[in-house]
């Protein structure tokens, strides 16, 4: 067996590189999120609680998220897999609500999105 795992690399030798950029899995709603929607936007507190989101860090800060939320039931209905945050681009009606939050300032801007049925011609 060759391992050297107590020797250095030379320099021409490559090191791995750290996963740079990995997005977090779907997770429950935040907390402050939750409560925005209930108590902001009047919506059922027991709809609002099984909603999911997923999250990427704003460039602004390290406290600031952008954020989708989205309904993991109706996803799984329509063989939607939600890996990440980007995994919804191609799936834009899956998405309920989307917007950022900053866990600091506690400030919360979230649009409900609304995709137009297509109509029968």
């Amino acid at each position: 067996m060759g391992w050297k795992i107590w020797k250095k690399k030379s320099a021409g030798e490559k090191q791995p590189k750290a996963k740079v950029g990995k997005l977090p899995r779907p997770k429950d709603l935040p907390q402050l999120i939750g409560q925005y929607l209930i108590v902001q936007l009047k919506k059922d507190p027991d709809w609002v609680w099984d909603l999911k989101s997923v999250m990427r860090q704003r460039p602004e800060g390290k406290s600031s998220y952008d954020l989708r939320v989205f309904d993991q039931y109706q996803a799984s209905m329509r063989k939607v897999e939600v890996k990440d945050y980007t995994s919804l681009d191609g799936h834009p009606d899956l998405i309920l609500y989307e917007g950022w939050f900053d866990k600091v300032t506690n400030k919360v801007q979230i649009q409900e999105k609304r995709v137009p049925a297509p109509r029968a011609a």
